[in-house]
């Protein structure tokens, strides 16, 4: 089947969705393509490929979400999907409503759709990550170099009458580099991707890769332990925005708000943040991980702020929650598969800079430490306290960067530092990965400006 028999499906079952008394329906039709390969000890392995498809459709009725799929393309399994959902919904026939169709079509965000290069080229990507990191030095005692690529078309209709169609390819690269001096073990990672194709390593190579990753354990394994302690912390615009992300972005998703599961539930125009703080959710970023043209319910994506100048402004909406609270979607709802509903998600999610310069916050801290690389970390979402590993950091003696320290991890609450932030630079970073959330696993990018937190908890990991 082609995009136009996925329209003409998608276009019969909300038909068929509309010959009943639901307040909501949607079909989602979805085809994949992906590969993925992995280079470790000297030898590229687990190279694979694969393809999946199927169509999911979702009911609405008394804000309750009833939900399935199948792998059949036929009008048969559709009609017959429609039917099982809305008897177990207890929805009854109507006669059917007319739908005008509201078909949009705004311009492409991915940066290259040329995804199918030879996999010896994509071997060769691996191999090249591989031995460069190998070479930086003989403490470099293992590499792991991994890349994935798809392509995922989907075709998006519901009861509101949107028609929506999209193709969104991705690229993934990661090295992960293990140095030792015999005593010690220092993990060095670095990772890119975007919404696009190979033309990524137009930009950056994947020896820039390998080498960031190389150098980042090396230089750890010099480092001094990490002090504990209260600290003036300097985060680089090189650490990428997963403090933001995990320390404010998932409290602001509506489902845990409306749920009262967010620290930040009912602070709708009230101050969370300094006033240097602007909080931004982009999903029609031009080449973002996270980016597309329509979310996973058809709505348009966009720019959203979230908090502006430190004030409470907007929450993350996919189609239920908004119903719920009388709010719009605002193209947060997503899902991972055909074989999930949408709920509302983060997609590329930054705070958005300031007016500092980042070598200026530095000569102003006398006394501080500087992340340059954050690692993993928790969160709790009811109270907004962390904990985030560091996986390259300095001290900051005199307004200089000092030695390098390992061993590091911050601990602190995501509003209360929000609220601290006394510095923002005019640069930007960001970082990429996979966010897991129910069950399901989404591309998102996050970003974050040089920032300064007054006074934070650091501690030993």
């Amino acid at each position: 089947m082609n995009l136009e028999d996925f329209k003409d499906l998608a276009t019969f079952g909300v038909k068929e969705l509309s010959k009943y008394s639901v307040d909501y329906g949607e079909v989602f039709i979805e085809r994949k393509f992906c590969f993925r390969a992995k280079c470790e000890e000297n030898k590229v392995e687990s190279v694979s490929s694969g393809f999946d498809a199927g169509i999911g459709i979702r009911i609405i009725k008394d804000n309750r979400s009833h939900y399935g799929y199948t792998n059949e393309f036929s009008r048969e399994s559709v009609k017959s999907l429609v039917k099982l959902l809305v008897e177990t919904a207890g929805v009854p026939s109507r006669s059917p409503v007319v739908l005008n169709q509201n078909i949009v079509n705004p311009e492409d965000l991915y940066c290259g759709n040329s995804i199918d290069i030879d996999v010896k080229e994509k071997i060769e990507i691996l191999t090249r990550a591989n031995d460069t990191a190998r070479s930086l030095s003989d403490k470099i005692k293992q590499v792991s170099v991994v890349l994935y690529d798809e392509v995922k078309e989907v075709t998006i209709a519901n009861t509101l009458g949107t028609i929506a169609e999209e193709v969104r390819p991705r690229v993934v690269f990661r090295v992960e580099v293990v140095a030792s001096d015999g005593l010690i073990l220092q993990t060095g990672h670095e990772s890119i991707g975007h919404l696009g194709d190979y033309g990524i390593f137009k930009k950056t190579t994947p020896e820039e890769v390998a080498r960031k990753a190389g150098r980042r354990a090396l230089k750890m394994l010099k480092a001094k332990p990490a002090p504990a302690g209260m600290f003036t912390v300097v985060i680089s615009s090189k650490a990428g925005g997963t403090m933001i992300h995990e320390a404010v972005g998932h409290g602001l998703e509506a489902d845990l708000a409306n749920q009262g599961l967010s620290v930040y539930s009912g602070k709708i125009g009230k101050k969370v943040a300094s006033e240097f703080i602007t909080v931004i959710d982009e999903g029609n970023l031009k080449c973002g991980f996270g980016s597309g043209k329509f979310d996973d319910e058809g709505n348009q994506t966009g720019k959203l702020v979230l908090i502006e100048n430190g004030v409470l402004t907007s929450f993350m909406y996919d189609y239920l929650e908004a119903k719920k609270t009388g709010n719009a979607p605002t193209g947060n709802g997503r899902r991972e598969s055909y074989k999930h509903p949408p709920i509302p998600r983060m997609t590329n999610t930054y705070i958005a800079p300031g007016t500092d310069d980042p070598k200026d916050i530095i000569a102003d801290t006398k006394y501080g430490i500087l992340v340059v690389k954050m690692g993993g970390g928790q969160v709790n979402t009811v109270n907004g306290d962390f904990v985030f590993e560091v996986s390259e950091g300095y001290m900051i003696e005199k307004g200089r960067i000092g030695e390098p320290i390992r061993g590091m991890c911050i601990i602190g609450n995501g509003p209360s530092i929000l609220k601290q932030i006394d510095a923002v630079g005019n640069d930007l970073g960001f970082s990429i990965g996979t966010c897991g959330k129910d069950g399901q696993g989404v591309p998102v990018s996050d970003g974050m400006p040089t920032i300064r937190i007054p006074k934070i908890t650091v501690g030993g990991v």
